[in-house]
């Protein structure tokens, strides 16, 4: 490895344990707030048990998401957002 790669490097592992250590700001921060698994479900306007298995996840996930114990992650985040953005898309693809 380069010796300048290596140095930048290790700047950068002391600058992220100063920001954790709260000793040093971090540059940016991003706030990702997640949809609201049950505001999504009603404006498709399906049940629970319809939603989760459109959802490809358990009736318990579900719930968990809607009352906000846990919160959707990866791909079914991501299929969440499709669906509040372009339910009508959505919809046909998954019951095709």
């Amino acid at each position: 490895m380069e010796q300048a790669l290596f140095e930048d490097l290790v700047k950068s592992l002391k600058e992220a344990k100063a920001i954790s250590k709260g000793e040093a700001p971090a540059s940016r921060r991003i706030k990702v707030t997640p949809l609201d698994a049950k505001a999504v479900r009603e404006q498709i306007g399906l049940s629970q048990s319809e939603f989760a298995s459109l959802m490809q996840v358990s009736i318990k996930t579900l719930q968990n998401w809607e009352q906000h114990r846990r919160n959707p992650t990866g791909p079914a985040a991501a299929l969440l957002k499709i669906v509040h953005n372009a339910p009508e898309v959505a919809l046909k693809t998954l019951h095709a």
